[in-house]
């Protein structure tokens, strides 16, 4: 698909675009404040800045896959790159709510399509197990990183400048993208003309991811035992079995159901969901303990993440390779959800008074190495097996497994938090806060023990070496 000496330009091109989708999931967090003042949000209304991108982000992760692979990944790519930089010029310009809202919705769908097709694009350009491990470890510290960045990234913005800027910034980065995308990737076909959109399944599975995400959003605002949630969960799982009939009956179906038959994939998407959950947990509730607990500003925020950022680069660019080479798959995997397991139980822990050095900063470093020596594993784990033709539904399918278990376990973890918080009312409002911390962060820590727990039974027992690679292609 490129040229040899092209391929690691087009893997810094792809990285820089998923880059930007990951960026917009927090940069938004921070400047939240500064927008409810400026267009004169109410708390309700607000949530919806944020809600309105996951929601379409996660509604559309699989379909954005399977249009790459029936009808061209280049195009696709493109297609969702526009999408997504056009959206942020209207979002950096917005004078009103429901345009900001409006355009945020546009945004995830784009980013949808980023993401899903991203992904599978350098599985398909990286053929060779060796080069296909380093890439995937650059494209996973993106992953990872990118979220905490985006927290650094938008209070340095929102303090320097306005709001505007934490989507303007996307528009150079998305013309650099989509320039780049032009120049370094040859058109593709997709598949066989003989192949179709299975319309019914994609209508079915959208609106039934659609429902879903858009009850765990709401949940804490609806109430999760509300006929609300309980009837979008419940649409949402019948939606889902219809989803499953029109599968098993079609002839060009959207999502193969022999894909699940194959263990390594169904695995990996199953350690996937329960190792969101936990990052979800580490991730946003332990800048909640530092911002609401210890008292840290935005940019303090950000820098504590730093040394995380700093280990996850190290692993997943020069060191994950290694480990796959020589370990393969199981044994990362296994190993990193049980770092990260410690890492969570220390936050479990940590007091109201807690400092840097002792409390926030051991936590840290075990979350980053964990996350950085398991995330090209699992990566590579949920992409085996799986034909060429198919690369864009297994990658929609690895990003709609993340995205709906860290949103599910975000909100049920919060959810818990808070609860456990308003229990406490002879406390102070610091210890309170601390005490749901400690709940949240203990699940998370059961989370990423069950994701190693489920690595080490299920996933086969790939040899050392390069014996061990070959389970990577």
């Amino acid at each position: 698909m490129v040229e040899e000496r092209k391929r690691w330009l087009a893997l810094y091109m792809l990285c820089a675009g998923e880059l930007m989708i990951v960026l917009d999931t927090t940069i938004v967090n921070v400047a939240l404040p500064s927008i409810q003042a400026d267009l004169r949000f109410g708390e309700t209304a607000l949530v919806w800045v944020v809600n309105a991108y996951m929601l379409t982000y996660g509604g559309f992760l699989l379909l954005g896959g399977r249009l790459g692979d029936l009808y061209g990944q280049r195009r696709l790519f493109l297609l969702g790159t526009t999408l997504f930089t056009a959206a942020s010029l209207v979002c950096g310009v917005a004078a009103s709510q429901w345009l900001l809202i409006g355009a945020r919705a546009v945004q995830g769908l784009g980013g949808a399509v980023v993401s899903a097709i991203a992904l599978s694009l350098i599985m398909n350009i990286f053929s060779e197990a060796e080069e296909r491990a380093k890439a995937m470890g650059i494209y996973g510290f993106v992953c990872a990183g990118g979220g905490s960045l985006g927290v650094l990234l938008g209070g340095l913005l929102t303090s320097a400048l306005s709001w505007h800027w934490i989507f303007l910034v996307n528009l150079p980065i998305g013309a650099a993208v989509y320039a780049s995308c032009v120049k370094l990737l040859a058109p593709d076909r997709g598949s066989s003309s003989n192949d179709r959109l299975d319309v019914w399944g994609a209508l079915t599975v959208t609106a039934s991811l659609l429902l879903a995400v858009y009850a765990i959003v709401d949940g804490n605002a609806a109430g999760w035992t509300s006929a609300q949630t309980l009837a979008l969960l419940g649409a949402a799982a019948a939606l889902f079995a219809v989803f499953l009939v029109i599968e098993a009956r079609a002839s060009h179906p959207l999502m193969p159901l022999r894909l699940w038959r194959v263990r390594s994939v169904a695995t990996a998407n199953a350690v996937g969901v329960l190792w969101a959950a936990a990052m979800f947990a580490w991730f946003f509730i332990s800048a909640l303990y530092m911002q609401l607990v210890l008292g840290y500003d935005p940019m303090q925020i950000g820098l504590a993440f730093l040394p995380a950022n700093l280990i996850m680069a190290v692993f997943s660019i020069w060191l994950s390779a290694k480990l796959v080479m020589r370990f393969g798959i199981r044994l990362p995997i296994v190993g990193g959800m049980l770092l990260a397991a410690a890492g969570l139980a220390l936050f479990a822990v940590a007091p109201v008074n807690g400092g840097f050095a002792l409390h926030v900063l051991p936590g840290m470093l075990l979350l980053g190495l964990g996350c950085g020596v398991a995330l090209n594993p699992v990566m590579l784990a949920a992409m085996s097996d799986v034909e060429p033709s198919e690369s864009g539904l297994a990658s929609g399918v690895v990003n709609t497994s993340f995205m709906m278990g860290g949103a599910l376990g975000l909100a049920v973890l919060a959810s818990i938090a808070a609860a456990r918080s308003e229990s406490l009312p002879g406390l102070d409002k610091a210890a309170a806060l601390t005490a749901g911390y400690h709940v949240a962060f203990a699940i998370g820590a059961a989370f990423a023990a069950l994701a190693a727990l489920t690595a080490a039974l299920l996933l086969p027992a790939a040899a050392s070496g390069r014996r061990g690679m070959e389970y990577a292609r």
